[in-house]
């Protein structure tokens, strides 16, 4: 097969990583992997991994974009892929538009992944056009079944994303020289609590309910040490000084360091006594609670969503009631105090049960053996 993947851009992200381990995967089996973007720096992975990078500027929030179907068109055209599929909804209006406008015996396979829980509107609705659209999680699908009325069932499907275990082995990262470097630049005195809010610096991630929580606790006599791992945009500057201001107000300087962005995430979490997730929002899956599982740490997170489906599966002692910060102190005083063992992680959330009902579903839609309704 010859797949062609289109997103935004190649920078860090979870959707960057899983077209990244897609796109291993299809070079590793034979096929051929084409994945258009703006570029970025994840670029030179991909084609050190065999795939094969066209930049296009598909990533602009712009009606601008649309200039882009042409040329999309004329790439489908040239490339002749069996399977187009896209990731982001920029991208995903400019890979159904060039789609469309092809003679449908020219077309290849239509495939959308919904990765989000996007605002409910026109410009949404593109996550619905693929001849199957895959949804990261149960809720994901439920969101889309409700919003999307009149999207077939049938063509969507869930297919988990994956950990590759072989990354979250905690006895290793802890002897690493990772672990090392970070007991030298933030110590752990016995009898101190470390706590870590994995998510970039945006309000969405819940930092504030994040210091509550760790002021909360100081007050009760515990002894804390934060972390808060994540990049830092350059529009969200404002955002960073109330948080530095929070951080003031709740006597806090000193117990609780903002990290940035850390390719050493996974040392990390194992390093830490508990992983929080504390997101505003549902989040359409809920990662942060299988990589803590995976590592054998204590995971605590507001209960909806992709998080709320996981914590309800995998370990229901770390629910916490949605924004109520009370049951969060509850819930993390009581896991911190007797944490349960993490549980075994089922074979649908590793990497290869992952990559490979991809595969599949490419093999079914390219073989014809995937009836393919009309789109709506």
């Amino acid at each position: 097969m010859k797949v062609m993947q289109i997103l935004p851009e190649l920078n860090a992200g979870g959707v960057e990583m899983c077209v990244l381990e897609l796109a291993q995967t299809l070079v590793e089996a034979g096929h051929t992997s084409l994945v258009v973007s703006n570029g970025g720096v994840m670029v030179a992975k991909l084609e050190m991994q065999g795939s094969r990078h066209i930049r296009l500027r598909v990533h602009r929030k712009s009606p601008v974009s649309l200039f882009r179907v042409w040329c999309l068109r004329r790439l489908l055209l040239q490339e002749k892929p069996q399977i187009l599929h896209y990731h982001s909804r920029v991208p995903g209006w400019i890979a159904y538009l060039a789609w469309l406008s092809l003679r449908p015996s020219l077309r290849p396979r239509l495939v959308s992944t919904m990765h989000g829980f996007h605002s409910v509107s026109p410009y949404s609705a593109v996550m619905t056009k693929g001849e199957r659209v895959i949804a990261v999680s149960q809720s994901m699908r439920s969101y889309l079944l409700k919003n999307y009325p009149a999207t077939s069932p049938e063509r969507i499907i869930v297919v988990y994303p994956g950990l590759d275990h072989h990354r979250y082995e905690r006895h290793t990262l802890l002897a690493s020289a990772d672990a090392e470097a970070l007991e030298v630049a933030y110590p752990l005195p016995p009898g101190v609590w470390r706590l870590i809010l994995p998510g970039r610096i945006t309000r969405l991630k819940g930092h504030h309910d994040f210091l509550w929580l760790l002021a909360a606790l100081q007050r009760r006599g515990r002894a804390v040490q934060g972390l808060v791992v994540g990049s830092e945009h350059p529009r969200k500057k404002a955002y960073a000084q109330e948080l530095s201001a929070a951080v003031d107000a709740l006597k806090l300087r000193g117990s609780v360091h903002f990290l940035g962005h850390r390719s050493d995430l996974p040392v990390l979490m194992a390093s830490s006594h508990m992983v929080l997730s504390l997101s505003q929002q549902p989040e359409s899956f809920g990662r942060t609670v299988l990589e803590s599982l995976a590592l054998g740490t204590c995971i605590a997170g507001y209960a909806y969503g992709g998080v709320g489906e996981l914590l309800n599966c995998l370990y229901p002692q770390g629910r916490v009631l949605p924004k109520d910060r009370n049951d969060l102190l509850r819930v993390v005083e009581h896991l911190l105090s007797d944490p349960p063992a993490a549980p075994p992680l089922e074979g649908s959330f590793t990497l290869p049960q992952m990559l490979a009902g991809h595969l599949q579903l490419y093999e079914q839609l390219v073989s014809g053996s995937l009836r393919i309704s009309s789109l709506d």
